[in-house]
């Protein structure tokens, strides 16, 4: 079978695993603080902070920047769900945002309207979809002047580089990013997430959350009768401050994204090269065409979807999907819209308020990309494609 995402490992990586479990350090030791370093140094951010998800990633961010009971949070309809979820996990309401048919990502004067109808907007959280950055410029200068944050889910997005040059997570346009580091994201973990940031209160303030909100770095004791002896901190000693999670990863997962990292940039041109063959495959096939419009030479390009008029051929998403498994392609589809899940139907969405998001969701269908992925299957992806449509 040929999947629609699959991660690559090598003996290096199995090597640098091995090596952590031969260390006697299995979590909380040094090989987190070394891959925060390192993605620090590959993005161009002052602080990483790595976590145990994306999802666990954003949710801090959510709590490191305000957001709670009465509060709101501004993302696009066309995402996975973490990217609401973590709002609602504050106790804040969603918005939405209708996406720029062209790019997928969430359209900046789609935030302005939803800024001008939602009550205490906290922050505005732009998809980096499929790796192409959002127009963070045209969100930066909607948002200007007030006390909204920018978080950045970058899910999609390591390895991917504004048109400015600068790479996304510098957060040079934003407060925080969050990046993922499951399998068939750009670099592998098992599971985890790496949130970068240029604000050392935050960075402090997401070091205790990650950790049960116990005190970190330089943070000064409450209780000073408790925590000190003669004038020396008692070596047991140490306070939860504030309510936190256990969202801490391991160190051989940290060794494993470490491993891959020194390879993303070769992941990232190979996915880039697939990406641009696959758009130069579908130049010449009618009423099917790459569902995104940008530069594939500063995307990450995690996933690749295409649009079909299914109508037009006359066949159904799900029966060209099945034809395909039989012909052993695996697709997806990237994604339902949130608006479309029961759980926030009930809270009063409707897709169709949305039209850009329900016109691409209809024809979207999301063919097989990695970096193991040939153009000899390449090319049998294409061709399959074409036969099960007619």
């Amino acid at each position: 079978m040929i999947p629609y995402g699959k991660h690559y490992i090598d003996e290096e990586d199995i090597a640098a695993v091995v090596e952590v479990l031969r260390s006697g350090h299995l979590t909380q030791g040094p090989m987190v603080g070394k891959l925060e370093s390192a993605i620090c140094e590959y993005v161009g951010s002052k602080y990483a902070v790595a976590v145990s998800s994306c999802t666990a990633g954003l949710h801090l961010c959510c709590i490191a920047a305000g957001v709670g009971e009465g509060d709101s949070i501004v993302t696009s309809p066309i995402t996975f769900v973490s990217s609401a979820n973590c709002a609602t996990y504050c106790g804040a309401s969603v918005n939405f945002a209708d996406i720029d048919s062209s790019t997928i990502n969430i359209d900046p004067e789609g935030i302005r309207l939803a800024l001008a109808q939602a009550g205490n907007v906290k922050a505005v959280m732009p998809v980096h979809l499929c790796g192409q950055a959002c127009d963070m410029p045209g969100i930066q200068s909607v948002i200007n002047g007030s006390d909204v944050m920018v978080i950045e889910d970058a899910a999609h997005a390591l390895g991917s580089v504004y048109d400015c040059g600068k790479k996304v997570g510098s957060c040079v346009y934003s407060d925080m990013t969050v990046f993922s580091l499951h399998p068939v994201k750009s670099i592998a973990a098992g599971e985890g997430g790496v949130i970068t940031t240029n604000s050392h209160d935050l960075y402090k303030k997401l070091l205790r959350l990650r950790s049960h909100g116990i005190n970190k770095e330089d943070d000064e004791f409450e209780d000073l009768e408790s925590a000190y002896n003669a004038g020396r901190v008692n070596p047991w000693y140490y306070e939860m401050q504030e309510l936190g999670f256990h969202y801490r990863i391991t160190d051989f997962q940290c060794a494993l994204a470490h491993s891959q990292l020194h390879k993303l940039d070769s992941f990232v041109a190979k996915r880039r090269h697939l990406a641009l063959r696959y758009d130069e495959l579908f130049t010449n096939i009618d009423r099917v065409a790459p569902a995104q419009i940008g530069d594939r030479n500063k995307s990450a390009n995690h996933i690749y979807p295409v649009v079909i008029d299914f109508e037009n051929f006359g066949r159904s998403r799900s029966e060209v999907m099945y034809k395909l498994r039989e012909l052993g392609i695996i697709t997806q589809v990237h994604y339902i819209p949130v608006t479309s899940h029961p759980y926030y139907r009930s809270k009063g969405f409707a897709t169709s308020d949305y039209p850009n998001a329900a016109a691409y969701y209809n024809k979207a269908l999301t063919l097989p990309l990695y970096f193991a992925l040939t153009e000899e299957q390449q090319d049998y992806v294409v061709s399959s494609l074409v036969a099960a449509l007619n």
